[in-house]
């Protein structure tokens, strides 16, 4: 963070904020060079991801073991209507039902899983990384340099990481459903269709193939790039009302500053409650709608 002996200014405090835990690879620098930025780990986003998708699998698993068959309670309604929800939303995308058996677990997967990673939002900006770094000073290390970031989803590998998933899995139905010469020959003739003309045909398939590319390329980066700068904008915003409180902590010649502080914090968690659960359903969404695409024929 800051140097040791003053306090981080609010410049300082949002870059050490901003920093990820990173591992390197131990790629050969050859590699490293051809693939730069891509040899290292963000250690952070991987961590707290499989924490959180381990507790959104014992929720699950724990509302399934406790279901019965009589009146439920709250905690197995909730599930019920969640999993209702869910299933609703699958068969009005993929209407393929044996596709659908695996489908909607998945999406089912996806939605908690990802609204318990834009949760961790949720918790006071400076709880963990204070922990980890009082861990890491213990462990003989300088705590300025303890980095940790607890929002997987406000990292772009993590959310590139989860479409780039659902684009494999769009190829991959692509190619079951229509088998490899129908999906190849949807690339070549469609949007724009195909021609009678050899010559004509020829430039219509390259462009059909272009613009297929295009699509694919465009999915599966809006669809990462929208679920990461919601949560990172958030994350930013929280940060910011938190230097608002250490603002009023420095100095109490700002009289409004505790007011504002408390006033801002309430008002953007509780907005930011709508936006943890309206990302994670876009990005169900979204997963849904895809694979119903790779379902269907132009």
């Amino acid at each position: 963070m800051a140097a040791e002996g003053h306090a981080p200014t609010a410049s300082e405090y949002i870059v050490h904020h901003l920093q990820h835990w990173q591992v390197d690879w131990g790629l050969h620098p050859v590699v490293q060079k051809a693939i730069v930025d891509f040899n290292v780990i963000n250690l952070d986003s991987v961590l707290w991801a499989l924490i959180v998708g381990a507790l959104g699998c014992f929720v699950l698993w724990l509302a399934a073991r406790k279901a019965t068959a009589g009146v439920p309670g709250r905690f197995q309604a909730a599930v019920e209507i969640l999993v209702e929800m869910v299933d609703n939303q699958a068969k009005a995308n993929i209407h393929n039902a044996k596709s659908r058996k695996f489908i909607a677990p998945l999406a089912l997967t996806v939605f908690v899983w990802i609204f318990l990673l834009n949760a961790m939002d949720m918790l006071p900006v400076d709880l963990l990384p204070a922990i980890w770094a009082k861990y890491y000073e213990v462990a003989g290390h300088d705590p300025h340099h303890a980095y940790m970031r607890v929002v997987p989803t406000a990292d772009l590998s993590t959310t590139l990481g989860l479409s780039t998933s659902v684009l494999l899995l769009c190829l991959i139905y692509s190619v079951k459903i229509k088998g490899a010469g129908g999906w190849a020959h949807e690339l070549v003739t469609a949007p724009f269709g195909t021609s009678k003309n050899p010559i004509f045909a020829v430039i219509l398939g390259v462009v059909n193939l272009l613009m297929q590319i295009i699509e694919y390329v465009a999915k599966t980066v809006s669809h990462g790039m929208r679920l990461f700068g919601n949560m990172y904008a958030g994350e930013l915003v929280f940060m910011l009302i938190a230097l608002m409180g250490g603002a009023m902590a420095a100095s109490f010649s700002g009289v409004l500053l505790p007011v504002g502080h408390v006033i801002a914090g309430t008002v953007w968690a509780i907005f930011h409650i709508l936006v943890i659960t309206l990302q994670a359903f876009i990005f169900m969404m979204l997963t849904l709608i895809y694979l119903g695409q790779a379902h269907e024929a132009h």
